[in-house]
């Protein structure tokens, strides 16, 4: 069965901002207020992603600012980064990444997994393509509800013959499943695929029988 093509390559911005090792860290403060972003890639040779600074790196020296001066040069990566005065010395590296044909699944678990907002989209000899963040993996709930059900008809549904009898529609990126099932204990089957076409909110079915909610 088919599921949704969209991919990180779908909604990646692809101009984006980054650094080299040697930018110094006004420049970076300024660069990520002028762009609107919470972490900038760090470049080397021809485009090579070598880590990442974001604002919670350069935070670092906010945070330590009023540490006793004896202890500056006790061992530990967060006071080696708020010492630090390159990108070299406040990146987070090596960065975590993904690749453009990723699934947007992929992209939200290594954010969530990695508790990071933005990820470099890298090339498979890791130069930089572009830039992912949590709100262009959003864009794909702003797809049309029509656009969704026409996904589902063809993809999912066109693609099981007991599900002829089936209908999908679609409001505010719900769908509804409707009509005759001649085999209901392809219910969970068809749930998991539709569930699976990038903007389903939640999934309703209604086969054969009171409205049942699988959605969660």
């Amino acid at each position: 069965m088919t599921v949704s093509p969209h991919s990180v390559r779908d909604v990646m911005t692809r101009t984006a901002v980054a650094i080299g090792r040697d930018a110094g860290y006004k420049e970076i403060v300024e660069l990520i207020e002028q762009w609107e972003v919470s972490a900038l890639p760090v470049l080397a040779g021809e485009g090579r992603v070598v880590g990442v600074v974001s604002e919670a790196d350069l935070l670092l020296k906010e945070e330590h600012r009023d540490d006793d001066p004896a202890r500056a040069a006790e061992p530990g990566p967060d006071r080696t980064k708020a010492g630090g005065i390159t990108a070299e010395d406040l990146m987070s590296s090596p960065a975590v990444t993904v690749h453009a044909d990723a699934t947007i699944a992929e992209a939200a678990r290594i954010m969530a997994r990695r508790k990071v907002k933005r990820l470099p989209v890298v090339d498979w000899a890791g130069l930089l393509e572009g830039v992912v963040s949590r709100s262009d993996l959003l864009k794909v709930f702003l797809r049309p509800d029509e656009e969704i059900a026409s996904e589902i008809r063809a993809t999912v549904l066109g693609k099981v013959p007991a599900a002829a009898g089936v209908n999908a529609t679609v409001a505010e990126g719900i769908v509804t499943l409707s009509g005759d099932l001649q085999d209901r204990s392809l219910i969970p089957l068809l749930a998991r695929a539709v569930r699976a076409v990038e903007g389903t909110v939640d999934i309703r079915v209604a086969l054969s029988g009171p409205p049942t909610r699988t959605g969660g």
